[in-house]
């Protein structure tokens, strides 16, 4: 006996409710295999449905497209910051200025290795870091770092900056989007079964075969399982045999 399978995806559900909605309209309300209060349940909530969809969608494709620009500027600062640190540390083993100068730039006086600039907080840490120490270095009278020097690690860090808050709005976006369309698709699965389980009511009394294919004109899926199809060929082949 094949059992009834529920849409899975929004393509699936929403395909069902607008079989279910031109049912609604093709039909006088006598002839409905489900109730008028359904009907104008789908009515007031697939359009929400859907454009909600396609909010989501549309969050997540600028999200995504965005994503590369963000990327390349996060790694064209990382490199910066990261070189800056490589400079100052050979100035240090030439000579040129004391190990105490990393005092400035919040690092250990005895620590040549370059801080972590594994996550997006570590390199926001280090980059205020790098500016405000280099710039009190300079006031100081001290000799400013070059190549690069701290104009350019400033352009290429605030620049992520303003890619990075950007992209976290962007994000915020997508998951609001995915958390009402979560929401309405819990809703679009109680609409179907209500739909579904007043028509396949409204056909109780057919033979089974033929209340499935009156329920299939509303939207319901039937499937075998898998020993139900082998079944089904089994016979099928017999049948044939016999002809």
């Amino acid at each position: 006996m094949p059992y009834r399978r529920l849409p899975n995806t929004d393509k699936a559900r929403i395909r069902a409710l607008n079989i279910a909605l031109a049912k609604g309209k093709e039909l006088p309300p006598f002839k409905l295999a489900f109730s008028q209060k359904s009907n104008q349940k789908l009515k007031g909530f697939l359009n929400t449905y859907e454009n909600a969809l396609s909010f989501y969608r549309q969050s997540y494709v600028v999200q995504t497209k965005k994503n590369k620009d963000y990327l390349a500027c996060l790694r064209k600062a990382r490199m910066y910051i990261s070189h800056f640190i490589q400079v100052l540390n050979m100035a240090i083993l030439r000579g040129e200025v004391q190990p105490s100068v990393r005092k400035y730039f919040n690092l250990s006086e005895d620590e040549s290795r370059i801080p972590s600039l594994n996550t997006e907080q570590d390199l926001i840490k280090l980059g205020k870091n790098l500016i405000m120490g280099e710039a009190r270095r300079v006031q100081e009278g001290n000799t400013p770092v070059t190549n690069p020097t701290i104009a350019l690690v400033k352009v290429r860090f605030e620049t992520f900056i303003d890619k990075y808050h950007y992209q976290k709005t962007l994000q915020k976006n997508t998951a609001r989007a995915l958390e009402q369309l979560t929401g309405l698709r819990k809703d679009a699965d109680r609409i179907i079964v209500q739909i579904w389980d007043e028509v396949e009511e409204s056909f109780k009394e057919l033979p089974d075969d033929l209340r499935r294919e009156k329920a299939k004109e509303y939207g319901l899926v039937y499937v075998y399982r898998k020993n139900e199809i082998a079944n089904v060929n089994f016979f099928s082949i017999r049948q044939s045999g016999a002809g």
